[in-house]
């Protein structure tokens, strides 16, 4: 096999290798002897039949296997033999290969960079703390109240409004051949005129109704309802409203808690006061984080290889525009925002690889059980599609491993904090929750904030619940 080197640019590698052409008959022989084992030609049993016979029969037919194998081979022994360390797979070009000739092919490759980690003894990394005070616990109870709204009924000869709650009685067909189908038949349903829980234009057609009303509801059920039947249908609904209810606010009390699922008023506080403890602990790590993530970055300054940057930028890239498809007012990515997410891509990739560094330095390794925890967390997370999430990492080991990243980085973070001058410092819950861009790179030119939330990892903000 020969080697001949094309460039050297930076971490970027691009050589030429020549494979000769008995290597290649080598592979095809290995190949037709597997092939004649099972091979059935008249006149020979399986695994007697001539080579001279196999080649003419199923020669051309293996060269693809071959070339496969070939490439692979030799890619292996040329990183292994010139001791370099691929940052990603090789870029391969076949250039000429034929029965009974050399293999040629360009290899192109970005190797990872040596560099030195910088002393991490004594770093100084800020600790915020927010105390929980009753106001704060107040606020969470206000936000739940929210969304469980009690009712009562009215009296009086008020029409409905938006908002109200009715209970009603519906009986509906499809218009063009006045079937009655399942499901479009209630008696004594309770339902909120807003909020949107039936086909568009329904709840709108019962506003302005007062008690005892006949209400003849026509609507069309949407080209991608979840009934067949009924898709893109016109359809209507006899509807008879019996009771008219107004919202109430919520009040929290020993009832309101056990409809919550607590056994008094104080057990639903103290389980709304540990979920902002575990709220704001979150927070506060990531802010310790970002400071750590800010003096790792400045504490190293190398080159990273380009492909590793390009696809990390594709990666961010792709989340951002998708999430900007879904909003039509949303504006393209604009050639200031490129610019800046190009260089949190190079931010990312460097301080990917000083973790990885650290990590390996001082043996961090993620173990099975580490792992399965993460998968069951990550199941937990879908009620009644556990099976199907457990099923999908166990078939897909790059999903395995996107669980395995962040589990490894959380244990070397863990690893630094513990040898770091940590300050605590008392701060309002304002400052605590306010939102970092944890990836944007200091130097870089100010960007929308949406464009800055997907490029980083986002603060979980969940209401508090139980």
């Amino acid at each position: 096999m020969q080697v001949k080197e094309i460039s050297s640019e930076g971490l970027s590698r691009e050589l030429e290798v020549t494979v000769p052409a008995n290597e290649i008959e080598q592979h095809v022989e290995s190949r037709l002897v597997e092939v004649g084992k099972t091979a059935k030609i008249q006149g020979f049993r399986p695994g007697k039949v001539p080579m001279d016979m196999l080649k003419k029969r199923y020669g051309r037919a293996v060269m693809g296997e071959v070339l496969e194998l070939a490439v692979n081979d030799s890619t292996a022994k040329v990183i292994e033999d010139k001791k370099l360390r691929p940052a990603g797979q090789p870029k391969i070009e076949v250039k000429e290969f034929d029965e009974g000739k050399d293999l040629t092919y360009s290899m192109k490759v970005d190797i990872l960079p040596d560099f030195d980690v910088m002393d991490l003894k004594g770093l100084k990394i800020e600790k915020p703390i927010a105390k929980i005070e009753d106001k704060d616990i107040d606020e969470a109870l206000g936000r739940i109240t929210e969304h469980h709204k009690g009712s009562k009924k009215i009296e009086g000869d008020r029409a409905t409004k938006k908002g109200d709650f009715v209970v009603m009685d519906f009986d509906g067909r499809t218009a063009d051949d006045d079937v009655h189908h399942e499901g479009m038949k209630a008696e004594g349903h309770k339902l909120e005129l807003g909020s949107g829980q039936f086909i568009p234009g329904f709840e709108d057609q019962l506003i302005g109704k007062k008690i005892g009303a006949d209400v003849e509801v026509k609507v069309d059920f949407p080209e991608n309802y979840g009934a067949k039947e009924l898709a893109g249908r016109e359809a209507i609904f006899d509807v008879k409203i019996h009771e008219i209810h107004e919202a109430t606010a919520a009040v929290v009390n020993d009832e309101f808690a056990k409809e919550m699922g607590f056994d008094d008023e104080q057990a639903l506080r103290d389980a709304v006061k540990h979920q902002l403890a575990s709220d704001y602990n979150n927070q506060t790590r990531m802010k310790m984080k970002r400071s750590l993530l800010d003096q790792l970055d400045d504490g190293h300054k190398f080159e990273v290889p380009k492909g590793m940057v390009e696809a990390e930028l594709e990666l961010i890239t792709n989340q951002i525009e998708q999430e900007r498809k879904a909003n039509p007012e949303a504006e393209a990515l604009s050639d200031e925002e490129k610019e800046e997410l190009d260089m949190i891509s190079e931010r990312r990739v460097r301080l990917g690889l000083v973790l990885a560094e650290i990590g390996q330095q001082n043996n961090v390794q993620v173990n099975d059980q580490e792992l399965q925890g993460a998968v069951i967390s990550e199941a937990q997370k879908y009620p009644g599609q556990e099976k199907q999430i457990f099923d999908l990492y166990q078939k897909n080991p790059q999903a395995m491993e996107g669980l395995r990243a962040p589990l490894f980085e959380d244990k070397v973070v863990d690893l630094i904090f513990a040898d770091a001058e940590i300050a605590e410092k008392e701060v309002s819950i304002e400052e605590l929750m306010a939102e970092n861009e944890e990836d944007k790179p200091k130097k870089a030119k100010k960007t929308t904030k949406k464009a800055a939330k997907k490029a980083s990892k986002k603060a979980a903000k969940k209401s508090a619940k139980k």
